[in-house]
């Protein structure tokens, strides 16, 4: 039997707790802020997570969109505490 899905309001607050984190790579490296989360809204599932103020290494190694926006697949998402720590074999 699968676990019952989480409501909407549910994962709002959950993710509301994950904005302005720090967002690092399992090597230490620093990517940015946690500055929104997408999710979709049927499912719950979490989709990316865009980074706000952007360090040149994620510049360096993210291509942003055409509106400059950087993203970190949820895929690529280690572990949550004080950071969001990250692969970034699962990003690039």
């Amino acid at each position: 039997m699968a676990p019952p899905q989480a409501g909407n309001e549910e994962i709002q607050k959950h993710s509301r707790t994950l904005l302005g984190k720090v967002i690092v790579s399992k090597e230490g490296r620093k990517f940015g802020e946690v500055g929104d989360i997408r999710f979709d809204p049927r499912t719950g599932e979490l989709i990316d997570i865009l980074i706000a103020k952007p360090t040149d290494y994620s510049r360096s190694i993210i291509a942003g969109d055409k509106s400059g926006v950087f993203r970190v697949p949820f895929s690529a998402v280690i572990s949550v505490g004080d950071f969001l720590i990250v692969s970034e074999e699962d990003i690039v």
